[in-house]
């Protein structure tokens, strides 16, 4: 399958659904929100301080050092602090929309590979996989 030419079928195809996707309401309505994010200064700097946060109290429990009453506490202050802010609730909410979305066209594309043909509804719903599940087996 020659995928390299940008008029291969492939390609045109996928060009298609993307523009199928820059199309749909919902698609713009994610793109405001994170843009709007990408211009609140304050609720970046909050994003990213919650983000290091996060990533240094991983570090240390998998490290095996106990995490202390009052660093879950501060994140936990933290994070609710974040998610009350719209702008950031915002961006969470469109960034976890475009996760999902991802995964459904990454689901379908595996299945297509894994069954040789299109999938259908039924296809999904065998062992509970599929573009509704959370478990990524697709």
């Amino acid at each position: 399958m020659e995928l390299k030419s940008q008029d291969s079928p492939v390609i045109e195809k996928t060009k298609e659904l993307c523009q199928t996707l820059l199309e749909q309401p919902s698609f713009e309505s994610i793109r405001r929100r994170i843009e709007t994010f990408a211009g609140d200064e304050e609720a970046r700097a909050h994003y990213n301080r919650l983000c290091d946060m996060q990533e240094q109290l991983q570090a240390k429990d998998q490290q095996g050092v106990g995490l202390s009453d009052e660093e879950v506490e501060t994140f936990e202050k933290e994070r609710d602090a974040l998610f009350g802010n719209p702008v950031a609730r915002g961006f969470i909410d469109a960034q976890q929309e475009l996760h999902k979305l991802q995964e459904t066209v990454g689901q379908y594309i595996s299945k297509t590979f894994k069954l040789g043909r299109l999938p259908t509804e039924a296809d999904f719903e065998e062992g509970a996989c599929g573009p509704k599940c959370g478990c990524g087996e697709g």
